[in-house]
């Protein structure tokens, strides 16, 4: 069993600031996890504390049934994968994936059954006997992979391993990640800055930000359920729209303004705000559709002058002026707008998010999908999920 539990975990350097807040966050035997977030936030450090390669200032960090604290890394049974592929330029692919297994002392019959086992798994069978300066990036990553992988381990760490190849290559071995999780079924833990691989990779991807949780879940939910202004942020491609706002409430009926556009805001979503309540108002670019004169008059809708057109292939990111903020739609190339027109966007109440403006909380999440928060932090806004168990 490979399950992680951190209790309590927390970073500091030489007594300085905490680099890791105190935190509490569960990883199933199994279970593919990404830890995202921007440079310094913290993801890095969190994978190094696992893996041995940094000390643990407070709280404890158990893998398996065992607190590990003061276990070295060689005796935690977790191997890594680097970014730089560490890979030693002197010896072969078959050299560097045996690497380990020999100074364990294993059988040499028994090395060369598990390295051309895995190698046939990551497609290295005929790259055995080539060094790394003989290989592409995406070949020197594999045999990374391969010796992490010919070792066992209950836990395969990735620090960020796809980040100096090109976008062809990045997404072939996403794939090869993804299938080798598949058919072995080992726990990993995976960081990244990159949002597409969280989200093509993750059972569950973990969102950090200033060595705090911002928001924990399915990478649906994370796209879908944003809890934070940050979130909202952070997550999909092409980036959220934000809009700024004053709710209004006249009897039981709640409105929006938007620069003089004034949209009704129905339903046990907005029950909670509050007339003057400044707001922030977000909405994801494929969720804007040209308006035609039959559509549904239940829509809301946004009317902005084109400004900007970027094809994309089948579809073409459109920018439009509306009320001094800049907005993206996503629309089929075979709608396009002509540039400088002026256009009726329009979208579903139900794609629309509201965020406090002061405490950048989603203030519209279904009930099913709220949290319990704790008091804001005035320079880290962000404070409801940490201390609480992320599981």
């Amino acid at each position: 069993m490979a399950k992680i539990v951190c209790k309590g975990l927390t970073k500091r350097y030489d007594g300085g600031p905490p680099v890791l807040h105190p935190l509490d966050m569960e990883i199933d035997d199994g279970e593919f996890v990404v830890l995202l977030g921007p440079s310094g936030c913290g993801k890095s450090t969190m994978l190094r504390m696992i893996a041995g390669l940094e000390g643990i200032s407070g709280g404890d960090l158990a893998i398996g049934d065992k607190v590990v604290n003061d276990l070295p890394a060689r005796e935690r049974n977790v191997a890594m994968v680097f970014q730089n592929y560490a890979l030693y330029p002197h010896m072969t692919v078959y050299e560097n994936v045996a690497f380990g297994l020999r100074r364990l002392k294993v059988p040499a019959a028994e090395i060369d059954r598990r390295v051309r086992e895995v190698a046939a798994m990551l497609n290295l069978d005929a790259l055995l006997d080539r060094k790394p300066r003989a290989m592409s990036g995406g070949q020197q990553q594999r045999a990374a992979i391969a010796r992490a992988m010919i070792k066992t381990p209950e836990v395969f760490l990735f620090d960020e391993p796809l980040s100096n190849l090109d976008a062809k290559l990045r997404a072939q071995l996403r794939g090869d990640i993804k299938r080798l999780h598949q058919r072995l079924k080992t726990t990993t833990v995976y960081v990244t800055h990159d949002q597409l691989e969280a989200m093509t990779l993750a059972d569950r991807v973990i969102l950090m930000r200033g060595g705090r949780i911002e928001q924990a879940g399915t990478p649906s939910d994370l796209y879908h359920f944003p809890h934070t202004l940050f979130a909202a942020g952070f997550i999909g491609t092409p980036a959220m729209n934000f809009m700024s706002g004053t709710i209004e409430r006249t009897g039981d009926t709640c409105f929006v303004q938007v620069q003089g556009q004034r949209w009704t805001l129905a339903g046990p979503r907005f029950a909670k705000l509050q007339s003057g309540q400044a707001v922030k108002l977000a909405i994801r670019p494929n969720y804007l559709k040209v308006a035609s004169a039959d559509d549904d008059i239940a829509m809301l809708k946004l009317r902005g002058k084109v400004e900007l057109i970027e094809l994309l292939g089948a579809e073409a990111l459109v920018t439009l002026e509306f009320a001094g903020e800049r907005l993206a739609a996503l629309v089929p190339a075979s709608e396009l707008p002509a540039l400088d027109s002026v256009v009726t966007f329009q979208f579903k109440l139900a794609d629309l998010h509201v965020f406090d403006a002061q405490t950048e909380q989603n203030v519209s999440l279904p009930v099913a999908h709220m949290r319990a928060t704790s008091p804001v932090d005035p320079l880290h806004r962000t404070t409801g999920v940490q201390g609480a168990a992320v599981h």
